[in-house]
């Protein structure tokens, strides 16, 4: 069964990539993980990938969920976009 937006053009379920710009700290990429994971338990490691950037001051994280609707979506953006070390969420 999937859940189309009226708004949207997503169709539910889908796999969707956040990237995530945070400083680039001492188990950042695992907070971040653990983040996601609170909205999208079923994230597997192979979904994570992180760069940092040419200085060390900064990362670069992507994560692959599988989004099953806008409001969870919603729900992990706001969180990352709450916390602290982090930049950006796109």
């Amino acid at each position: 069964m999937t859940e189309h937006d009226s708004d949207s053009l997503i169709e539910y379920p889908c796999r969707f990539p956040i990237k995530i710009v945070c400083r680039a700290l001492v188990g950042i990429e695992q907070t971040m993980v653990s983040l996601v994971r609170m909205h999208a338990p079923d994230l597997n490691d192979y979904d994570v990938r992180s760069r940092e950037s040419n200085g060390g001051k900064y990362i670069g994280i992507t994560v692959v969920v599988t989004a099953v609707n806008r409001v969870q979506l919603d729900a992990i953006y706001q969180m990352l976009s709450d916390h602290p070390d982090v930049i950006m969420a796109l």
